[in-house]
């Protein structure tokens, strides 16, 4: 499988054109790592999120959290699998995976995160799985 990462800092600018929520209305300050994993033909995939010391584990955070919202100027994607992870009894991070099942759905997704990506100045960086070529000083 082939896998990709969108990571980087937040910047400091105001509202997103791209938001992750998991109180709706409420943006997720916090910048996760995603990664992303396609079966070979493309069509099926899952970008696994992962917010370390997220606002919403905050004890002031606004209560349960149902769902992880992603939100652009399409609309709202949702995704369901969300866990916390905790480390000496003590929410840490939390861990969310988005699965698509369609080109169009991974279409979309990839739409919502270059506007992701955009909104908070990230870096974008591919790995096709091919790393059998090392810098061995050949050639």
């Amino acid at each position: 499988m082939a896998e990709d990462t969108i990571a980087g800092a937040a910047n400091s600018a105001g509202q997103a054109a791209a938001a992750i929520q998991f109180f709706r209305g409420v943006n997720e300050p916090v910048v996760p790592d995603i990664r992303l994993t396609r079966s070979r033909d493309g069509r099926t995939g899952q970008a696994m999120f992962v917010f370390e010391e997220p606002d919403a584990l905050a004890p002031e955070s606004m209560g349960d959290i149902t769902g992880m919202f992603l939100v652009d100027e399409e609309g709202t994607l949702v995704t369901r699998e969300v866990k916390a992870r905790f480390v000496n009894g003590k929410p840490s991070a939390i861990e969310a995976t988005y699965t698509w099942k369609s080109e169009v759905d991974f279409e979309r997704f990839m739409r919502f995160a270059q506007r992701y990506a955009d909104a908070h100045d990230l870096g974008y960086s591919q790995n096709s799985g091919n790393n059998a070529e090392d810098d061995d000083g050949n050639g």
